[in-house]
């Protein structure tokens, strides 16, 4: 076993004895007990990462991706899935290969992990500099408060298809509540369960979308007329960024793995499983409702109420409250290094610390609860930098001598004839990205977002939801 694989088992070993820490911190549990808990609770192998991977890749964006092809035209719809499916994997690949150079060079300088989670703005300190750091540092926790804040939306935008007494913002009051619960799991080590029950959450709202729309069948007068405008366009393009950028959490993974070494293509897998999950339900719910879903980003409000629609209703709600507790861990994580609580053993105290971190999460998610339009802003301003661009770039000076690339601890993969040829696909990345995610796709959603706060305005009550019915005069 190479020294690397012993570290990482190590530094699993010391994830366990920290994580299974309890409030009373005393008593003793039967050995069959804690075998059973582990077997939950306790996870770091290649399929755990390969469950986190897919489960969290989508989520609510499942409900908004049929929006998205409404504005982008079905062929362009699939296409982008496809491309940004293979580029995000592509980056994620990157941000793996930056953490093992990372903590390859750590740890033949002696350092240990013991109660630490590495994060992506510390792999940046050490291979880059402190500037890199401040840069993944702000990117990073931006996009996860967003990414949060999007969950938040959601689970608000989702509850009110089953029970529509309360009002949206009502909603996001009682689920921001709930969600600052996340708080009491430890670390990544221990969303085992969630994350397999999570992706079986995603498969059936996925194909309960597709069969239920096709059973429905086409609208009376469906038009598909997309894509009507550019700024439509760039919109519902930065959306499907977004969605294929949800590997923001890929060190912290990684982290959480007895052999993170194992990590480079689980994402790509993950993906390719996620393709199976959002082109048919898409395409399909776009073939049956076309243009009306433009006014409809969420993709719930058109289809038929049936018992299997609240299924998926209360399954994806669930499953938004694993993704807010799986996109704020590292933001809880960051929270506690800067207080001086990350080594603590008591999680009890530990989750205490972290609860003032939902309170922003909570107000933003008030403030702006345009679910579709946000996703789209955030997919052009913050996920274009922080997992296509800064990572690409970083690659390229990490490896930019000639000792870095014959040193390095993983080489070009074996589809890559050369180092030359990866220069050449992390600049396409950040040239595409630059132009098209972050100039074009930054523009259109903005402008769209804007509609949305004069359309809507701040802290709208209801976003979307159908105006109550007016007794006739007479």
């Amino acid at each position: 076993m190479s020294t690397q694989e012993q570290a990482g088992e190590a530094t699993a070993s010391n994830f366990n004895q920290t994580n299974n820490n309890s409030c009373g911190g005393g008593k003793k549990e039967e050995d069959a007990v804690v075998s059973f808990k582990d077997a939950l609770w306790n996870g770091g192998s290649a399929y755990d990462a390969w469950f986190s991977c897919a489960s969290n890749q989508v989520a609510t964006v499942l409900l908004t991706l049929p929006y998205s092809i409404s504005q982008l035209g079905m062929l362009s719809g699939i296409l982008l899935q496809v491309f940004y499916g293979l580029m995000g994997s592509w980056t994620a690949y990157i941000i793996a290969v930056l953490y093992l150079e990372y903590r390859s060079r750590k740890e033949k300088e002696g350092v240990t992990f013991t109660n630490h989670v590495i994060q992506w703005f510390e792999v940046l300190d050490g291979l880059l500099g402190p500037y890199w750091k401040a840069l993944g540092l702000v990117f990073n926790c931006t996009f996860l408060l967003f990414g949060c804040v999007i969950q938040l939306i959601a689970c608000a935008s989702t509850i009110y298809y089953i029970n529509d007494q309360l009002d949206k913002r009502t909603w996001t009051y009682i689920f921001g509540a709930c969600c600052a619960t996340t708080a009491f799991i430890p670390s990544f080590h221990n969303y085992r369960i969630w994350s397999f029950l999570g992706l079986g959450m995603t498969t059936y709202t996925a194909w309960y979308m597709t069969i239920a729309a096709l059973v429905h069948g086409q609208a009376p007068d469906v038009v598909h007329t997309g894509p009507k405008k550019l700024v439509l366009y760039f919109t519902g393009a930065t959306n499907i960024l977004y969605t294929f950028g949800g590997h923001a959490v890929t060190v912290e993974i990684m982290h959480a793995m007895w052999k993170p070494q194992k990590f480079k293509y689980i994402y790509l897998w993950a993906t390719v499983y996620v393709f199976t999950l959002t082109l048919p339900s898409s395409s399909v719910v776009y073939w049956a409702f076309g243009d009306q879903l433009l006014n409809h980003s969420n993709a719930f409000s058109l289809l038929p109420k049936t018992r299997w629609r609240d299924a998926a209703v209360i399954l994806i709600l669930i499953h938004q409250f694993i993704t807010f507790g799986f996109a704020c861990t590292p933001l809880y994580f960051v929270w506690e290094k800067v207080i001086g609580m990350h080594e603590s053993k008591s999680v009890c105290l530990r989750a205490l610390a972290r609860l003032p971190v939902v309170i922003p999460i909570w107000f933003f998610a008030i403030i702006f609860p345009f679910f579709g339009p946000i996703n789209s802003a955030v997919g052009a301003l913050l996920v274009s930098f922080t997992v296509y661009i800064i990572p690409a770039v970083a690659h390229m000076l990490t490896y930019r001598k000639a000792s870095a690339r014959q040193n390095a601890v993983e080489k070009p993969p074996s589809f890559m004839p050369s180092w030359t040829a990866m220069y050449a696909l992390n600049t396409f990345v950040v040239i595409w990205v630059l132009i098209v995610g972050f100039g074009f796709g930054g523009w259109a959603s903005i402008i769209n977002f804007v509609k949305q706060v004069d359309t809507f305005g701040l802290f709208a009550k209801c976003y979307q939801c159908k105006p109550p019915a007016h007794p006739t005069t007479h």
